[in-house]
C-alpha cells in the first residue's frame, strides 16, 4: 500500500520550529517581502531571519489581500 501524504496545509510546520529558521531570509523572500512591505507601507528590514521574514510575509499578505486565495 502506498503511504498517503499529509496535505500542504497540515504538513507546515511552524517557523518557529525550522531547524534554518534563524539563518538569512532568501533572496526570493527578501524580494518578495519588499513589495508587501512597500504595498502595506512598513519598513523592510533586510536583517530578518528565515523564519521572521515568514511570519512577517503571512502578516502582510493578509494586510494587503496579496498571495490569498481563500
Amino acid at each position: 500500500m502506498a503511504e498517503e501524504l499529509p496535505n500542504q496545509e497540515t504538513a507546515a510546520k511552524d517557523p518557529d520550529e525550522w531547524v534554518t529558521g534563524g539563518e538569512s531570509m532568501t533572496g526570493p523572500q527578501a524580494s518578495y517581502l519588499k513589495t508587501l512591505c512597500q504595498e502595506a507601507g512598513v519598513p523592510f528590514d533586510p536583517s530578518l531571519s528565515k523564519a521572521a521574514a515568514s511570519k512577517l510575509i503571512d502578516e502582510l499578505q493578509q494586510k494587503t489581500g496579496r498571495g490569498r486565495t481563500r
